[in-house]
């Protein structure tokens, strides 16, 4: 979705708009057995911040979820329902995952202001990444700038040591900013898929006053992988207020 184009569907969004059935809105994303289905027609969205509801305007949380790399969509059904509330404004956001991740955070940015002064009444914001997308939202701790405070969760993401990925470097925050809660949700090392071939595990950052929690090794009577880690922590959340 360009930049334009995500103005106009926010706006059309307002006073209970309507996109068309197609649209994977929330509501009609199936966490069951069309789990996989479902997911498919989330990451199909184009590259861009996608309402994934129709506002009214009186919304006091912006919720916004950030993939990780090559995600199917799925992981993220069940806990955006969970999450979601009359209270939220909630978003996915689709970035081009193979590329490096600062453009896409500058767009987020820029989308994020848009996204502000549209729906007026907003208290704060909730980020979620997962995987690399936990990269993207953790590189905007030290930079968040916006006039609104938010919460920032690095779900199962490398974000702990430097690396060169996509055509660039990222590098650990050093400090949080004075408008930013920071939360690190790690899987454990040695059962995470994305991560147990590594001999340090990449998820470990040590950033003075980020809020560090160590997921159990299983979730609902099943492994806790890469993937149910963000149901996990759903979970933990609860529906926002």
């Amino acid at each position: 979705m360009k930049y334009l184009g995500f103005i106009g569907f926010l706006l059309a969004s307002l006073a209970y708009g309507d996109q068309g059935e197609e649209h994977p809105w929330l509501e009609s994303l199936d966490p069951g057995e069309g789990y996989k289905e479902s997911g498919a027609r989330l990451i199909r969205l184009d590259f861009g911040l996608n309402p994934l509801e129709r506002f009214n305007g009186k919304e006091k949380i912006l919720l916004i979820s950030v993939h990780g790399s090559q995600s199917e969509g799925y992981e993220w059904i069940y806990p955006l329902q969970r999450l979601d509330t009359k209270k939220s404004a909630t978003f996915f956001y689709r970035w081009n995952d193979s590329k490096c991740y600062l453009n896409s955070a500058e767009k987020l940015n820029s989308y994020l202001s848009e996204a502000m002064r549209n729906l007026p009444e907003l208290e704060k914001v909730v980020l979620i990444g997962h995987s690399y997308g936990g990269v993207l939202v953790t590189s905007m701790v030290e930079t968040w700038n916006n006039h609104l405070p938010a919460e920032i969760h690095s779900i199962a993401g490398p974000i702990g040591s430097k690396f060169y990925r996509g055509g660039c470097n990222y590098s650990p925050p050093g400090h949080i900013s004075d408008k930013v809660v920071f939360y690190q949700w790690r899987t454990q090392h040695h059962l995470d898929a994305a991560f147990k071939g590594l001999k340090k595990d990449p998820q470990n950052l040590t950033l003075k006053g980020s809020k560090v929690t160590r997921l159990p090794e299983s979730y609902r009577g099943r492994r806790l992988g890469h993937n149910w880690s963000i149901s996990w922590v759903a979970d933990e959340l609860g529906p926002l207020n």
